[in-house]
């Protein structure tokens, strides 16, 4: 009896000591991918642009952000899955303890032996245990299949990363533009003011005609639905903000002063190979993997199973005889199972792997092209942005000289204050064209970092595409 019972400890520490080893395995190997992932936020990056006003949002967003806490719980119920599929690679053990009591109302008879009607008790204590020899690897490759989900699935996670600081930035570019417009347009509407008061002396003095009066008047509710429109635009950027940062009012949203931007230099130009950092290209890569994966499981359906089961433990008709040596009970065996028939399931379920193998190939080619599109897409659009800047530059500072002119004229008395008025209303108007060409830029090089997949632009050897 001693014997039996070590060797039925020595079989539940073997079983449990394989388990446990199992666990600790996947655990350490996934568990620096659930720790930390503030390196997706790519601060060096965010530090290029010299703005702790808006470094300070991007730590915020990692901290509170839904749409990242979200990404990063669906990584973690990936991983979850992993250790499903790894324990089909391990053997079972459970425990079904039973107690039963029958009733025999009549007699039972075998041949000329008679048994009389009874009532017994019986208890059963058994540990079983099964466990599919792998023989093809199937159930190994089902394991690294659900692994390249995965790896997948971190792909997305990273992309909701990067799309997210992306869009927080380019809204916070956005808000700061609209707070130096605003300011600008509030000056427009001084300057009209003081316009409209002189023109109003001038048709007073019958100097000019009532439709000049109209005209200014006009000029002033021009002026002031542009103000509208801004002031409502500035409104919807700070709510999407205030989403972003996980907080419930935009009333202490704050920007750096548009003075101080620093604007960020784009490649000209940049290698094909760049587009295999995206998110979407390494997700399609991986995606393509996992269909090949599959593809072998499904041929490997074909083959037999070899199933190993056993069963140990004790079973008595009397609870105090349950440790008995007579009680003692063991079986073990193995069962291959084939399915000879199974109506075509099999080969319909291998021709469908086959079809997703072929969909996730040309989905990878399809990204690829797309991907260079929009690197190239975005190139242009940052071309454009910094000669529109530099032009509307340019322009303002031709405005300023006229101004200087016109000043001088007004000094020797060859203009009037109204028309220097006037002037410096076009000056204004010239200055927000150039804001918003300056926000462009910066605009359209967060958009090239979220093109390229994320990837520091300082750091890109420049070559053609």
């Amino acid at each position: 009896m001693k014997k039996v019972k070590i060797i039925l400890l020595c079989m539940l520490l073997i079983f449990s000591t394989t388990t446990a080893f199992a666990k600790s395995k996947v655990k350490n190997k996934h568990e620096k991918n659930t720790d930390n992932k503030i390196e997706y936020l790519n601060l060096n990056w965010w530090n290029k642009f010299e703005d702790p006003i808006l470094t300070d949002y991007m730590l915020k967003a990692y901290q509170h952000n839904h749409d990242l806490k979200i990404a990063s719980l669906k990584v973690q119920q990936g991983q979850q899955i992993v250790k499903q599929s790894l324990s089909q690679e391990l053997p079972s053990i459970q425990f079904s303890g039973n107690f039963a009591r029958t009733f025999r109302s009549s007699d039972t008879y075998f041949g000329d032996m008679v048994i009389p009607n009874y009532n017994q008790s019986n208890f059963l204590l058994p540990l079983t245990m099964n466990y599919e020899l792998d023989l093809w690897g199937q159930n190994h490759l089902q394991t690294k299949s659900t692994k390249q989900r995965l790896e997948m699935l971190k792909q997305d996670e990273r992309a909701t990363y990067i799309g997210l600081t992306s869009a927080l930035a380019a809204n916070y570019y956005n808000l700061v533009k609209l707070n130096k417009l605003i300011e600008i347009q509030k000056e427009l509407i001084d300057s009209q003011k003081t316009v409209l008061t002189m023109t109003e002396k001038k048709y007073k003095s019958g100097l000019c005609p009532i439709t000049e009066l109209i005209d200014e008047q006009k000029r002033l509710k021009y002026f002031e639905e542009d103000l509208n429109s801004l002031e409502e635009k500035q409104d919807v950027v700070k709510n999407q903000l205030s989403v972003y940062l996980a907080q419930k009012n935009s009333d202490n949203i704050q920007t750096i002063a548009y003075e101080d931007i620093k604007l960020i230099d784009t490649p000209a130009n940049i290698k094909s190979e760049l587009i295999q950092n995206r998110p979407d290209m390494l997700k399609a890569e991986q995606n393509l993997k996992r269909v090949g994966i599959d593809v072998k499981v499904a041929r490997r359906n074909f083959l037999p199973k070899i199933i190993i089961f056993g069963q140990i433990g004790f079973n008595a008709y009397q609870w105090k005889n349950i440790f008995s040596n007579p009680a003692f009970l063991s079986n073990a065996g193995v069962a291959p199972v084939f399915d000879l028939f199974s109506g075509g399931r099999k080969l319909a379920y291998l021709k469908f792997k086959k079809y997703e193998l072929e969909e996730a190939s040309q989905n990878y080619e399809k990204i690829i092209l797309t991907s260079m599109q929009e690197i190239n897409d975005s190139l242009v659009s940052a071309k454009t942005a910094n000669k529109n800047y530099q032009n509307s530059t340019e322009r303002l500072k031709l405005e300023n000289e006229k101004f200087d002119l016109m000043d001088k004229k007004l000094n020797i008395g060859a203009a009037s204050k109204l028309d220097r008025l006037k002037y410096q209303q076009i000056i204004l108007m010239t200055e927000q064209e150039d804001i918003s060409n300056k926000i462009n830029c910066m605009l359209s090089a967060i958009e090239l970092y979220k093109a390229v997949g994320g990837k520091n632009l300082y750091d890109i050897e420049p070559e053609y595409i």
